[in-house]
């Protein structure tokens, strides 16, 4: 008999004698198959199922926990994920504080930033993201994935409030998140980020992230002021060049 089929077996009494059943959340009795890796996988997949039927902020809190951990073989994992996924999208709005307090303890947030997304309105999820990337800040951390995700993540969208948010990264410790954030800054369009990039293309030692800067300020028709162009054109990488009016050229 499996995990599965143990949790779906006979009730246990609550007390001594008294014939009364212990009452619990109709998703308590499948969420231990459903968010352990050591439960076999036919018996954790009809559990995620039966999770995705309730549509319930219990059992939205149930299926996050499959986002915890990764099996093999990698097409099983992505298929149990996906059933996940779609059970708590069943969930509509009712999943939004669970993904929530998920998130705050979580060491991935790939995934509930999708559950997000198709959740909430499009200010709703720019919103949802920057709230998220408040706890984070630019000293050295050992875990940062949340913190790259959530980046990169703005760096799709548009929004007024995305640039002032992301520009304080410029200044992360992390080269990856640095760059993230100068692709999040640079997707808004905004030349008031022209001093900040700059500052950043003055100090930065990394070539991608002085050629990301240098690529986007050019495509963008950004020019740089008269008083900087001798100290930019310094640290330029070798393919670009600043012409007579401050524009960045790629040579």
């Amino acid at each position: 008999m499996g995990f599965f089929d143990f949790l779906k077996g006979g009730s246990k009494k609550d007390g001594a004698g008294d014939g009364k059943t212990k009452k619990s959340s109709p998703a308590a009795k499948f969420a231990e198959a459903a968010g352990s890796k050591r439960a076999q996988a036919y018996d954790r997949q009809e559990a995620i199922n039966e999770l995705a039927k309730l549509g319930t902020a219990d059992a939205v809190e149930a299926l996050l926990r499959r986002f915890t951990f990764s099996t093999d073989p990698s097409i099983t994992d992505q298929e149990e994920k996906e059933l996940a996924f779609e059970g708590i999208l069943k969930a509509g709005r009712e999943s939004i504080e669970p993904v929530r307090a998920f998130v705050a303890k979580a060491e991935s947030v790939s995934w509930p930033m999708r559950v997000m997304k198709e959740i909430l309105e499009p200010d709703e999820y720019v919103e949802e993201l920057l709230v998220w990337l408040e706890r984070w800040d630019t000293e050295y951390a050992k875990f940062i994935d949340p913190k790259l995700q959530i980046l990169e993540a703005l760096g799709e969208l548009t929004h007024p409030k995305i640039r002032e948010a992301t520009e304080r990264f410029l200044e992360d410790v992390n080269d990856q998140a640095k760059f993230n954030a100068v692709v999040a800054v640079l997707a808004q369009n905004d030349a008031a980020s022209i001093p900040a990039l700059l500052s950043l293309l003055l100090e930065e030692e990394s070539v991608r992230i002085r050629t990301k800067i240098a690529n986007g300020m050019g495509e963008r028709g950004w020019s740089v002021p008269d008083d900087q162009r001798e100290s930019i054109r310094k640290v330029l990488p070798p393919e670009f060049s600043i012409d007579g009016s401050g524009f960045i050229k790629k040579r």
